[in-house]
């Protein structure tokens, strides 16, 4: 369970999930959708750390309908709806759906009228304390291109117009950070209201609409953003959920830098290195002295990218920037990564091999832009 008050963000609470789901569907493709539904319906009831989901329809418009799910925690919803069979399943109902939105939330307090619980059981699988945040949260997109691209991609990603911040009334883009690793590119955004919203309104900006056109021929993956279906799809396979954001209980710095740290899991070791990281920054959030302010952890499948905003320069403190200041911390990373992958393997024991992995892990910038009033 979420214990830190400094932790905004958290897949690892344990906590029961609740999913809502809104749907507004064309005029009548009613009947179409339920078909759909039950398909979908039938398939997830198999899928692990799931509960029980309900689908209702708007009293009053008919075209507004609702669905509901319950999981064991965030894990193994996150697993389910990043994976390629749940594209597939879903994919019939794309053809139904005018607009959807999507919400994630633990669940903190419940109530039993007919059962009263102990306050034991009454309290298993609920987040134990409410967080706290700014309103603003942080997500990730992922996606390679072809080797020998990436200049060119670098080029064509840095030179862009800002997109206009604000999305409407309760939504507004705050900054978005794009990093590259070889050949794979991170953009993180942070983001006060509706990602789903951010992400349509960033798309249609001509400016941004041109620079994705033009990458579009460097993809590992084709695309089409023009098409809803196709988008869908790309969103869908780009996500890097948030598993963790945490940040200091200090004030914060006058000047922060921000950097991405690519961690490449061993085979089906990802979630496992992202848990360690977490917990890694969760406990460095009440050293006075460590040059990390704030840190966010992504993770998907074997892919782990972590984003941290430092005072000061990186390599002065190569064990604290890489997450791994506690006993231990570096064995355990030695365990988890797939140093290969970076060009880094053998022992992490010495403050040598720690700044070469530092070197290797830490992600080329590409642009960091803020709004406004950010």
């Amino acid at each position: 369970m979420t214990m830190s008050a400094r932790i905004s963000q958290s897949a690892f609470d344990g906590s029961r999930l609740r999913v809502i789901l809104l749907l507004d569907l064309y005029e009548g493709a009613q009947e179409q959708f339920l078909d759909a539904y039950e398909h979908m319906r039938n398939k997830v009831a198999s899928v692990p750390g799931h509960i029980s989901d309900q689908l209702c329809q708007s009293i009053e418009n008919p075209s507004q309908w609702l669905i509901t799910s319950e999981w064991e925690s965030a894990l193994p919803f996150l697993k389910w709806v990043n994976s390629e069979e749940h594209i597939a399943i879903v994919r019939p109902m794309h053809s139904c759906v005018r607009d959807t939105r999507s919400m994630r939330y633990s669940i903190l307090r419940e109530t039993h009228p007919e059962q009263p619980l102990t306050p034991e059981a009454a309290a298993a699988g609920l987040q134990s304390t409410a967080r706290v945040g700014t309103g603003v949260t942080r997500h990730a997109l992922t996606f390679t291109v072809k080797p020998g691209s990436e200049s060119k991609v670098a080029e064509l990603l840095a030179d862009y117009e800002s997109p206009e911040a604000q999305v409407d009334g309760i939504t507004r883009l705050h900054r978005t950070s794009l990093f590259m690793h070889g050949n794979r590119v991170v953009r993180a955004v942070e983001v006060a209201g509706d990602l789903l919203a951010t992400l349509c309104h960033v798309a249609r900006q001509p400016g941004v609409r041109a620079v994705e056109e033009a990458i579009n021929p460097y993809l590992e993956r084709d695309r089409d953003l023009t098409d809803s279906d196709s988008a869908r799809v790309f969103f869908t396979r780009a996500a890097l959920p948030a598993m963790q954001h945490v940040v200091s209980g200090r004030p914060e710095p006058a000047e922060l830098r921000r950097h991405m740290l690519y961690y490449p899991a061993v085979t089906d070791h990802g979630l496992e290195l992202a848990r360690f990281l977490a917990h890694q920054d969760e406990a460095a959030a009440n050293d006075p002295d460590s040059p990390v302010y704030a840190s966010t952890v992504f993770q998907r499948d074997d892919v782990v990218v972590r984003m941290i905003d430092v005072t000061g320069e990186l390599d002065l403190d190569p064990a604290a920037a890489l997450g791994i200041k506690a006993p231990g911390g570096a064995a355990e990373l030695e365990r988890l990564l797939d140093g290969a992958a970076i060009g880094v393997e053998g022992s992490l024991d010495s403050e040598r091999t720690l700044h070469r992995l530092l070197a290797h892990a830490d992600m080329m910038p590409v642009t960091d832009r803020r709004s406004a009033d950010s």
